[in-house]
């Protein structure tokens, strides 16, 4: 049996984790801290919850077993049975029919998943305020799911500070001429600012717009989006002959959408070089020195420990200049500077002659001989 007492004026279920009182905030996509996506568990876990969820919602008794501190275990079986029903009977519709995101069916990202949570929400809330007994608690979530969606998202926008119903004003329509273009447009603007996500770097999504006047005005020429924002300047202009109204359902819902995150300077083909503060010559020639500072330190050390000073200058300058994974030299680009280097030390360890000076210089160094 379906219920409809208490679900279609679901006030919101205060017992979700993460849920507080106070002003909506700003989301950051893909950043959820209410639900967590079920794992499937064992015969004495999440499996005995929904099946405790099925009772209660069977008998009715949803609300005492709220009011008895149990609506945070009881909001966590409602997603493992929800999730997979608002997918198939909203989500997969909306994306696929309505948006043409085929990418999102199999994957979800952003704006599309932190709307498809929110409808998940929406149906919990719904399904946590009945009152009534459900003997198909599928069948009933299936049924409620686009209803529980569209009052979810209307809430959501009042929520913003946004219209949850955009409707055109005789007012508005008389200032825009009762222009046809122009109207649709001040709905578009109207249903954009009750939105969370933004238009990337822009405060309008002036391309689709071009696109829709193209198709309502026929103008195809000059449905430029240069055209399409002198024409939102001019439904604006006309919104805030009415400083209340504009400020209260435009600018507040408008400052509250996600701010954009522009793409860092360089990153695109025609973009300038970032400033270079310091040269890679620079960065390779302080690594050099530290490497030498380190070896130093080492010989040091075995000095002071009796080793060979011979057999310790050798050790410690090839597993300093010569030895190592190259995982300290990821970060640069490979230069042939740096394998004549490796050569020419290589050799230099391998010349008897040249060893012997190679130590005696090294040796004077680490005793703080003076250098001639």
């Amino acid at each position: 049996m379906r219920s409809t007492d208490g679900a279609s004026s679901a006030p919101g279920n205060t017992n979700r984790p993460g849920v507080a009182a106070g002003p909506v905030s700003t989301r950051i996509p893909n950043q959820r801290n209410r639900y967590a996506r079920p794992v499937p568990s064992g015969p004495g876990d999440g499996g005995n919850d929904v099946a405790w969820l099925r009772d209660l919602a069977r008998r009715g008794e949803l609300g005492p077993a709220i009011a008895a501190g149990q609506g945070a275990r009881l909001s966590r079986a409602a997603f493992a049975v929800s999730y997979q029903i608002v997918f198939d009977v909203v989500t997969r519709r909306l994306e696929l029919s309505n948006r043409g995101h085929t990418w999102c069916v199999p994957f979800m990202d952003g704006a599309c998943l932190d709307g498809y949570y929110d409808d998940v929400e929406a149906l919990i809330d719904y399904l946590l305020a009945c009152t009534k007994p459900i003997e198909d608690l599928e069948g009933w979530l299936a049924h409620w799911a686009p209803k529980a969606a569209i009052d979810g998202h209307r809430r959501r926008r009042g929520e913003r500070g946004a219209l949850q119903r955009p409707r055109m004003t005789r007012a508005l329509a008389t200032d825009l001429n009762d222009d046809p273009w122009l109207s649709e447009l001040a709905l578009k603007i109207l249903v954009w600012v009750g939105l969370p996500t933004g238009a990337g770097a822009e405060l309008w999504p002036l391309d689709r717009w071009a696109q829709m006047r193209a198709e309502r005005t026929g103008d195809h020429a000059g449905s430029t989006p240069a055209r399409v924002a002198a024409d939102v300047e001019r439904v604006l202009a006309a919104m805030r002959r009415r400083p209340q109204w504009y400020e209260d359902f435009v600018e507040r819902p408008l400052g509250r959408k996600v701010a954009p995150l522009a793409a860092p300077p360089g990153d695109g083909v025609t973009d300038p070089r970032p400033l270079v503060t310091v040269t890679p010559e620079e960065i390779e020639d302080r690594r050099i020195s530290e490497l030498a500072w380190t070896a130093v330190e080492a010989i040091r050390i075995g000095l002071d420990h009796h080793h060979d000073p011979t057999e310790t200058v050798i050790e410690v300058l090839t597993r300093l200049f010569l030895g190592g994974a190259g995982s300290d030299e990821f970060d640069r680009t490979p230069s042939a500077g740096d394998d004549q280097r490796h050569r020419r030390l290589s050799a230099l360890l391998d010349d008897p002659v040249a060893l012997t000076g190679i130590v005696d210089r090294v040796l004077g160094i680490v005793r703080g001989e003076p250098q001639r």
